[in-house]
Protein backbone atom coordinates (compact mmCIF):
# COMPACT_ATOMS: atom_id res chain seq x y z
CA UNK A 1 0.00 0.00 0.00
CA UNK A 2 1.60 3.51 -0.57
CA UNK A 3 1.67 6.10 2.04
CA UNK A 4 2.04 9.78 1.63
CA UNK A 5 4.96 11.11 2.91
CA UNK A 6 4.59 14.89 3.73
CA UNK A 7 8.03 16.44 5.16
CA UNK A 8 7.33 19.59 5.91
CA UNK A 9 10.27 20.63 8.13
CA UNK A 10 9.72 23.28 10.56
CA UNK A 11 6.23 24.73 11.54
CA UNK A 12 5.01 27.56 12.95
CA UNK A 13 2.74 26.61 16.51
CA UNK A 14 -0.04 26.56 15.21
CA UNK A 15 0.16 25.11 11.95
CA UNK A 16 2.17 22.50 13.41
CA UNK A 17 -0.85 20.96 15.15
CA UNK A 18 -3.23 21.96 12.03
CA UNK A 19 -1.45 20.38 9.43
CA UNK A 20 -2.61 16.93 10.79
CA UNK A 21 -6.03 18.33 11.79
CA UNK A 22 -6.35 19.76 8.16
CA UNK A 23 -5.00 16.95 5.98
CA UNK A 24 -7.82 14.79 8.51
CA UNK A 25 -10.25 16.89 7.91
CA UNK A 26 -9.75 17.05 3.69
CA UNK A 27 -9.49 12.87 4.27
CA UNK A 28 -12.06 10.83 2.28
CA UNK A 29 -13.09 7.25 1.93
CA UNK A 30 -10.79 5.54 -0.36
CA UNK A 31 -7.78 8.01 -0.06
CA UNK A 32 -4.14 6.99 -0.08
CA UNK A 33 -2.95 7.03 3.82
CA UNK A 34 -0.38 10.14 4.97
CA UNK A 35 2.74 10.47 7.40
CA UNK A 36 3.10 13.85 8.45
CA UNK A 37 6.46 14.55 9.44
CA UNK A 38 7.45 18.47 11.25
CA UNK A 39 9.18 20.23 13.85
CA UNK A 40 7.88 23.28 15.50
CA UNK A 41 9.96 26.31 14.49
CA UNK A 42 9.47 27.75 17.78
CA UNK A 43 8.05 26.61 21.36
CA UNK A 44 4.30 26.53 22.92
CA UNK A 45 1.88 24.27 25.13
CA UNK A 46 -0.58 21.93 23.66
CA UNK A 47 -2.99 20.60 25.45
CA UNK A 48 -5.05 17.50 25.00
CA UNK A 49 -8.61 17.51 23.64
CA UNK A 50 -10.63 16.83 27.12
CA UNK A 51 -8.14 18.85 29.77
CA UNK A 52 -9.74 21.68 31.85
CA UNK A 53 -6.23 24.67 31.06
CA UNK A 54 -7.17 26.41 34.07
CA UNK A 55 -6.51 23.40 36.41
CA UNK A 56 -3.36 22.01 34.06
CA UNK A 57 -1.57 24.91 32.78
CA UNK A 58 0.05 28.20 34.58
CA UNK A 59 -1.13 30.84 32.24
CA UNK A 60 0.58 33.34 33.22
CA UNK A 61 3.87 32.30 32.94
CA UNK A 62 3.11 31.12 29.57
CA UNK A 63 1.80 34.10 28.74
CA UNK A 64 4.85 36.36 30.28
CA UNK A 65 7.29 33.84 27.94
CA UNK A 66 5.14 34.13 24.85
CA UNK A 67 4.25 30.69 24.48
CA UNK A 68 0.86 29.75 22.72
CA UNK A 69 -1.23 27.51 24.59
CA UNK A 70 -2.87 25.28 21.67
CA UNK A 71 -5.66 22.54 22.50
CA UNK A 72 -5.73 19.59 20.63
CA UNK A 73 -8.41 17.28 18.92
CA UNK A 74 -6.30 14.72 20.35
CA UNK A 75 -6.94 12.89 24.21
CA UNK A 76 -4.02 13.38 26.62
CA UNK A 77 -2.02 15.48 28.34
CA UNK A 78 -0.15 18.93 28.47
CA UNK A 79 3.11 18.57 27.30
CA UNK A 80 6.11 21.69 26.23
CA UNK A 81 7.13 21.09 22.73
CA UNK A 82 10.11 23.03 20.54
CA UNK A 83 12.31 22.41 17.32
CA UNK A 84 14.04 19.31 19.24
CA UNK A 85 11.01 16.62 18.73
CA UNK A 86 10.62 15.33 15.59
CA UNK A 87 6.50 14.65 15.37
CA UNK A 88 5.00 12.06 12.94
CA UNK A 89 1.19 11.82 12.42
CA UNK A 90 -0.55 8.81 10.91
CA UNK A 91 -3.49 10.08 8.90
CA UNK A 92 -5.40 6.66 8.25
CA UNK A 93 -8.66 5.96 6.00
CA UNK A 94 -10.76 3.96 8.89
CA UNK A 95 -10.93 1.30 6.40
CA UNK A 96 -6.84 0.85 6.77
CA UNK A 97 -6.99 0.88 10.53
CA UNK A 98 -7.29 -0.96 13.32
CA UNK A 99 -10.76 -0.25 15.32
CA UNK A 100 -10.12 -0.07 19.00
CA UNK A 101 -7.41 2.23 20.76
CA UNK A 102 -5.27 -0.10 21.99
CA UNK A 103 -4.62 -1.85 18.39
CA UNK A 104 -4.83 1.75 17.11
CA UNK A 105 -1.06 2.09 19.50
CA UNK A 106 0.04 -1.67 19.53
CA UNK A 107 0.25 -1.21 15.38
CA UNK A 108 1.40 2.55 14.85
CA UNK A 109 4.22 2.44 17.40
CA UNK A 110 5.69 -1.16 16.41
CA UNK A 111 7.27 0.56 13.37
CA UNK A 112 8.64 3.53 15.70
CA UNK A 113 10.16 1.39 18.25
CA UNK A 114 11.77 -0.61 15.74
CA UNK A 115 13.17 2.57 14.52
CA UNK A 116 14.67 3.10 18.10
CA UNK A 117 16.16 0.09 18.20
CA UNK A 118 17.56 0.21 15.06
CA UNK A 119 19.33 3.98 16.19
CA UNK A 120 20.70 2.00 19.33
CA UNK A 121 17.83 2.27 21.56
CA UNK A 122 16.35 -0.57 23.22
CA UNK A 123 12.95 1.26 23.67
CA UNK A 124 9.09 -0.72 24.11
CA UNK A 125 6.18 -0.57 24.02
CA UNK A 126 4.27 0.33 27.57
CA UNK A 127 0.41 0.24 27.29
CA UNK A 128 -1.56 2.52 27.49
CA UNK A 129 0.84 4.65 24.93
CA UNK A 130 4.25 5.07 26.57
CA UNK A 131 7.58 4.26 24.56
CA UNK A 132 9.92 3.51 27.34
CA UNK A 133 13.17 2.38 27.67
CA UNK A 134 14.92 1.07 30.98
CA UNK A 135 11.70 2.33 33.11
CA UNK A 136 12.08 5.76 31.19
CA UNK A 137 9.84 7.70 28.94
CA UNK A 138 10.61 8.60 25.56
CA UNK A 139 7.95 8.99 23.80
CA UNK A 140 4.02 9.30 24.39
CA UNK A 141 1.21 8.86 21.69
CA UNK A 142 -1.99 9.63 21.14
CA UNK A 143 -5.07 8.62 18.81
CA UNK A 144 -8.01 9.97 17.61
CA UNK A 145 -11.00 9.89 15.26
CA UNK A 146 -10.87 13.05 13.13
CA UNK A 147 -13.41 13.24 10.46
CA UNK A 148 -12.99 9.91 8.15
CA UNK A 149 -9.84 9.48 9.76
CA UNK A 150 -8.44 7.21 12.13
CA UNK A 151 -4.93 9.06 13.59
CA UNK A 152 -2.18 8.36 15.90
CA UNK A 153 0.38 11.00 16.65
CA UNK A 154 3.54 10.69 18.54
CA UNK A 155 7.09 12.15 18.41
CA UNK A 156 11.04 11.19 18.10
CA UNK A 157 12.52 13.05 21.21
CA UNK A 158 16.07 14.44 20.28
CA UNK A 159 16.25 16.47 23.52
CA UNK A 160 13.30 17.60 26.19
CA UNK A 161 13.79 20.69 28.00
CA UNK A 162 12.50 19.16 31.33
CA UNK A 163 12.86 23.11 33.10
CA UNK A 164 10.40 24.65 31.23
CA UNK A 165 8.10 21.78 31.20
CA UNK A 166 7.80 21.91 34.54
CA UNK A 167 7.27 25.68 34.97
CA UNK A 168 4.37 25.31 32.35
CA UNK A 169 2.37 23.21 34.47
CA UNK A 170 -0.39 24.55 37.80
CA UNK A 171 0.67 23.17 40.98
CA UNK A 172 0.11 23.65 44.68
CA UNK A 173 3.60 25.19 45.22
CA UNK A 174 7.40 25.85 44.07
CA UNK A 175 8.30 22.90 46.42
CA UNK A 176 5.65 20.45 44.43
CA UNK A 177 7.32 21.65 41.31
CA UNK A 178 10.85 21.22 42.59
CA UNK A 179 10.09 17.50 42.94
CA UNK A 180 7.74 17.21 39.25
CA UNK A 181 10.72 18.79 38.19
CA UNK A 182 13.02 15.74 39.64
CA UNK A 183 10.52 13.46 38.68
CA UNK A 184 10.15 14.05 35.29
CA UNK A 185 14.46 14.41 35.35
CA UNK A 186 14.31 10.89 35.98
CA UNK A 187 12.06 9.07 33.96
CA UNK A 188 12.01 10.99 30.84
CA UNK A 189 14.84 10.33 28.48
CA UNK A 190 16.07 11.26 24.91
CA UNK A 191 17.82 10.27 21.91
CA UNK A 192 20.88 12.35 23.33
CA UNK A 193 20.34 10.84 26.80
CA UNK A 194 20.37 7.38 25.50
CA UNK A 195 23.29 8.09 22.91
CA UNK A 196 25.13 11.04 23.81
CA UNK A 197 25.11 12.53 20.29
CA UNK A 198 21.78 12.03 18.92
CA UNK A 199 21.32 11.04 15.07
CA UNK A 200 20.54 13.81 12.39
CA UNK A 201 16.55 14.65 11.48
CA UNK A 202 18.17 13.09 8.38
CA UNK A 203 18.76 9.78 9.57
CA UNK A 204 16.01 9.22 11.91
CA UNK A 205 13.39 9.90 9.12
CA UNK A 206 15.43 7.52 6.58
CA UNK A 207 15.21 4.67 9.69
CA UNK A 208 11.69 5.38 10.38
CA UNK A 209 10.69 4.86 6.56
CA UNK A 210 12.56 1.57 6.88
CA UNK A 211 10.69 0.59 9.31
CA UNK A 212 7.97 1.43 7.96
CA UNK A 213 8.31 -1.09 4.68
CA UNK A 214 9.66 -3.92 6.50
CA UNK A 215 6.87 -3.65 9.85
CA UNK A 216 3.86 -2.41 8.05
CA UNK A 217 4.57 -3.15 4.75
CA UNK A 218 3.72 0.05 3.06
CA UNK A 219 5.78 1.80 0.26
CA UNK A 220 6.81 5.59 1.79
CA UNK A 221 6.27 7.74 -0.97
CA UNK A 222 7.35 11.94 -1.10
CA UNK A 223 4.41 14.36 -1.60
CA UNK A 224 3.20 17.52 -0.58
CA UNK A 225 -0.24 18.46 0.56
CA UNK A 226 -2.48 19.11 -2.03
CA UNK A 227 -5.02 22.59 -2.78
CA UNK A 228 -7.62 20.52 -0.68
CA UNK A 229 -5.57 19.77 2.14
CA UNK A 230 -4.22 23.24 2.44
CA UNK A 231 -6.90 25.12 2.26
CA UNK A 232 -8.56 22.65 5.05
CA UNK A 233 -5.08 23.17 7.26
CA UNK A 234 -5.91 27.22 6.73
CA UNK A 235 -8.99 26.55 8.20
CA UNK A 236 -8.20 24.26 11.08
CA UNK A 237 -5.26 26.93 11.77
CA UNK A 238 -8.04 29.92 12.43
CA UNK A 239 -10.16 26.69 14.41
CA UNK A 240 -7.14 26.29 16.30
CA UNK A 241 -6.62 29.38 16.94
CA UNK A 242 -10.17 30.57 18.12
CA UNK A 243 -9.87 31.21 22.32
CA UNK A 244 -12.93 29.98 22.51
CA UNK A 245 -12.45 26.56 20.93
CA UNK A 246 -8.65 26.79 23.16
CA UNK A 247 -10.87 27.76 26.78
CA UNK A 248 -14.46 25.51 26.27
CA UNK A 249 -13.11 23.21 29.01
CA UNK A 250 -14.00 23.89 32.43
CA UNK A 251 -15.23 27.68 32.00
CA UNK A 252 -18.58 27.27 33.52
CA UNK A 253 -17.77 26.97 36.99
CA UNK A 254 -15.25 28.98 39.22
CA UNK A 255 -12.41 27.34 40.10
CA UNK A 256 -12.11 25.90 43.45
CA UNK A 257 -14.46 24.32 45.92
CA UNK A 258 -16.81 26.92 47.26
CA UNK A 259 -20.50 26.71 49.06
CA UNK A 260 -23.18 28.20 47.35
CA UNK A 261 -25.84 28.02 49.20
CA UNK A 262 -27.50 25.29 51.86
CA UNK A 263 -27.14 21.68 50.58
CA UNK A 264 -25.37 23.49 47.19
CA UNK A 265 -21.88 22.98 47.06
CA UNK A 266 -19.13 23.51 43.59
CA UNK A 267 -15.58 21.29 44.12
CA UNK A 268 -13.22 19.31 42.41
CA UNK A 269 -12.18 15.83 42.82
CA UNK A 270 -9.90 13.79 40.62
CA UNK A 271 -8.78 9.75 39.87
CA UNK A 272 -5.89 9.02 38.84
CA UNK A 273 -6.33 5.41 36.09
CA UNK A 274 -4.02 3.53 34.78
CA UNK A 275 -5.26 5.40 31.29
CA UNK A 276 -4.85 8.61 32.43
CA UNK A 277 -5.74 11.35 35.14
CA UNK A 278 -9.74 11.57 35.64
CA UNK A 279 -10.59 15.12 36.54
CA UNK A 280 -14.41 15.97 38.27
CA UNK A 281 -16.05 18.96 38.35
CA UNK A 282 -19.22 18.84 40.50
CA UNK A 283 -21.95 21.07 41.25
CA UNK A 284 -24.24 18.63 43.81
CA UNK A 285 -27.52 19.93 45.73
CA UNK A 286 -28.45 18.08 48.51
CA UNK A 287 -26.12 15.09 47.94
CA UNK A 288 -27.13 15.24 43.99
CA UNK A 289 -25.27 15.48 40.87
CA UNK A 290 -26.35 18.84 40.21
CA UNK A 291 -23.99 19.68 36.85
CA UNK A 292 -20.87 17.94 35.74
CA UNK A 293 -18.33 18.29 33.84
CA UNK A 294 -15.43 15.85 32.95
CA UNK A 295 -11.99 16.49 31.92
CA UNK A 296 -8.18 14.55 31.98
CA UNK A 297 -5.16 13.13 30.19
CA UNK A 298 -7.02 10.05 29.05
CA UNK A 299 -7.89 8.80 25.50
CA UNK A 300 -11.71 7.92 24.54
CA UNK A 301 -13.55 7.16 21.30
CA UNK A 302 -16.04 8.43 20.56
CA UNK A 303 -14.72 11.79 21.37
CA UNK A 304 -17.74 13.11 23.54
CA UNK A 305 -17.77 10.19 25.23
CA UNK A 306 -17.27 11.82 28.11
CA UNK A 307 -19.85 14.20 27.89
CA UNK A 308 -22.05 12.12 27.21
CA UNK A 309 -21.57 10.15 30.63
CA UNK A 310 -21.47 13.71 32.64
CA UNK A 311 -25.01 14.07 31.19
CA UNK A 312 -26.61 11.00 31.75
CA UNK A 313 -25.67 11.21 35.90
CA UNK A 314 -27.55 14.87 36.51
CA UNK A 315 -29.90 14.28 38.78
CA UNK A 316 -28.47 10.95 40.46
CA UNK A 317 -27.57 10.23 43.93
CA UNK A 318 -24.07 10.51 44.65
CA UNK A 319 -23.99 7.21 45.46
CA UNK A 320 -20.62 4.84 45.04
CA UNK A 321 -22.80 1.69 43.64
CA UNK A 322 -25.54 3.78 41.50
CA UNK A 323 -23.35 5.88 39.98
CA UNK A 324 -20.61 3.12 38.67
CA UNK A 325 -23.96 1.31 37.78
CA UNK A 326 -25.10 4.44 35.62
CA UNK A 327 -21.47 5.11 34.41
CA UNK A 328 -21.40 1.66 32.93
CA UNK A 329 -24.37 1.93 31.29
CA UNK A 330 -23.67 5.14 29.95
CA UNK A 331 -20.27 3.96 28.73
CA UNK A 332 -22.41 1.05 26.97
CA UNK A 333 -24.77 2.88 25.55
CA UNK A 334 -22.22 5.12 23.63
CA UNK A 335 -20.43 2.26 22.81
CA UNK A 336 -17.03 3.81 24.56
CA UNK A 337 -13.25 3.33 24.33
CA UNK A 338 -11.45 3.97 27.24
CA UNK A 339 -8.24 2.15 27.91
CA UNK A 340 -7.14 2.24 30.96
CA UNK A 341 -10.16 3.81 32.97
CA UNK A 342 -13.71 2.01 34.22
CA UNK A 343 -16.65 3.28 35.68
CA UNK A 344 -15.06 2.89 39.07
CA UNK A 345 -12.23 5.46 38.46
CA UNK A 346 -15.05 7.77 37.39
CA UNK A 347 -17.62 7.35 40.32
CA UNK A 348 -14.34 7.93 42.58
CA UNK A 349 -12.71 10.78 41.05
CA UNK A 350 -16.67 12.20 41.30
CA UNK A 351 -17.09 11.45 44.87
CA UNK A 352 -13.50 12.87 45.28
CA UNK A 353 -14.91 16.13 44.92
CA UNK A 354 -14.69 18.04 48.14
CA UNK A 355 -15.79 21.33 49.81
CA UNK A 356 -12.61 23.77 49.80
Amino acid sequence: MRLRVLDLDHQPPYRSQAVYHGIAAALTAGDAPVLTLLSPSDPYVCVGLHQDIALEVDEAYCQEQGLPVIRRRVGGGAVYLDRHQLFFHFIYPAEHAPRRISEIYGHFTDPVIETYRRLGVDAHFRPVNDIQVNGRKIGGTGAATLGEATVMVGSFLFDFDVDTMSRCLKVPSEKFRDKLRQGMDDYITTLTRELGHPPSREEVIATFLQALRDRLGVEPVADNPTPAEEAAIAQQERALADPDWTHQKGRRFVEGGVKIAEGTHLADGAEKAPGGLVRARLLSRDGRVADLSLSGDFTVFPQTGMERVAQALRGLPLDPEGLEVAISRAMQREEMDLPGVDPRHIATAILNARRG
